[in-house]
């Protein structure tokens, strides 16, 4: 009796840790495999008319949102590839939305959407049209715009220079880059005035040291009667990288035409910034991945950062046992750069048999 007791005992033992084991497969990952990218705030507005229909105003709202993504995560001699995409299409691939706000006002309707696409159909779309995308990561440069007038041989102060007072005043929702710029420092401007000859070697440290940013855009832009160079010194991650843009004459006195410069040299710097964040999504790592399932608290931890990992795939628990999870994790990129990635989180990893085994330094 005793023996049977103890079988009895040993099957209610196992049946407790399979259900904890299939608790975590439903509900621990239940997002890891449908990573998204949210694009909110979505603004809509039509006339209230005889003939108004809201499914296709929310339609609308669909494809400015998914057009805000790409315009995020694609560079501009991509984005016209992905220009006619079906309606159908696009909705295929949101995971969600929400509306956050609807309203009359004057017989108008107002809707505001919150729209989140589920990131394996997007990159899957991009693949089909030969497009690898970028991370979506904001970043803040100090921009010190110089603005030089050779037929005069002088340059213009912060306070007469119409590309540094109009330059953040037209920011689009989807840019990345966040402009820094310098204080109307005299002293800066008497250093610049200084090194007129001699703009593209000159270092602009102790301007630059005045500020907490490391990584800036020097734009100077050399105006010569009707024929206009920008050099762009571009600094990041210690490098610099440098663009040489010509442009034919511009009308600094009319609005409309400084904006749409602005827009073009920040198109610019937004696709070099992309193509520093460009992810190679035909490059799939497969990893074999096992973590002990005894601690929850470290199991959901590490679902986490599975799902908030932008260079993962997609990951899945593929099997279990009463010690472990395992998880299959598709990884666009090396096991160095895998391994880079994971590292920032503390964590390490012992591979046996083909099983990479995770080791939580934390």
């Amino acid at each position: 009796m005793k023996f049977i007791s103890l079988i009895i005992n040993l099957k209610l033992l196992y049946n407790f840790f399979l259900f904890l084991a299939l608790i975590n497969i439903f509900f621990s990952t239940g997002k890891s495999y449908a990573k998204i990218f949210a694009i909110n705030d979505i603004e809509i507005s039509t006339p209230f008319e005889i003939n108004f229909n809201k499914n296709e105003i929310i339609d609308k709202g669909f494809s400015k949102a998914f057009n805000e993504l790409i315009f995020s995560i694609v560079q501009s001699k991509d984005q016209i590839k992905l220009k006619n995409i079906p309606i159908n299409q696009i909705k295929g691939m949101i995971e969600t939305f929400s509306i956050k706000e609807e309203k009359f006002i004057d017989e108008i309707y107002y809707l505001g959407l919150n729209v989140s696409f589920n990131k394996k159909n997007i990159f899957d779309l991009l693949e089909t049209k030969n497009i690898f995308p970028s991370l979506p990561v904001k970043k803040d440069f100090l921009f010190i715009p110089v603005f030089v007038d050779q037929n005069k041989n002088q340059v213009s102060m912060f306070s007469e220079n119409k590309l540094f007072s109009n330059w953040n005043l037209n920011n689009k929702k989807y840019n990345l880059l966040n402009y820094i710029l310098p204080t109307q420092d005299l002293d800066d401007f008497n250093l610049i005035k200084r090194n007129i000859n001699n703009l593209e070697t000159y270092d602009f440290k102790d301007i630059i040291n005045k500020y907490n940013i490391n990584d800036h855009i020097i734009m100077i832009l050399y105006k010569d009667n009707n024929k206009l160079r920008v050099y762009n010194k571009i600094f990041f991650n210690q490098k610099n990288n440098l663009k040489n843009l010509n442009y034919s004459e511009i009308n600094f006195d009319d609005e409309e035409e400084i904006f749409k410069f602005i827009d073009d040299l920040k198109l610019v710097y937004e696709d070099f910034w992309k193509s520093q964040n460009q992810i190679n999504t035909s490059v799939r790592l497969s990893l074999n991945i096992s973590i002990d399932n005894s601690n929850n608290i470290k199991i959901n931890k590490f679902e986490k950062i599975l799902s908030n990992t932008d260079l993962i795939y997609n990951s899945y628990i593929y099997k279990f046992d009463n010690h472990n999870n395992y998880y299959k994790v598709i990884f666009n990129g090396t096991p160095d750069k895998f391994l880079e990635v994971m590292s920032f989180h503390n964590y390490d990893f012992e591979i046996k048999n083909k099983i990479w085994v995770l080791n939580d330094k934390s």
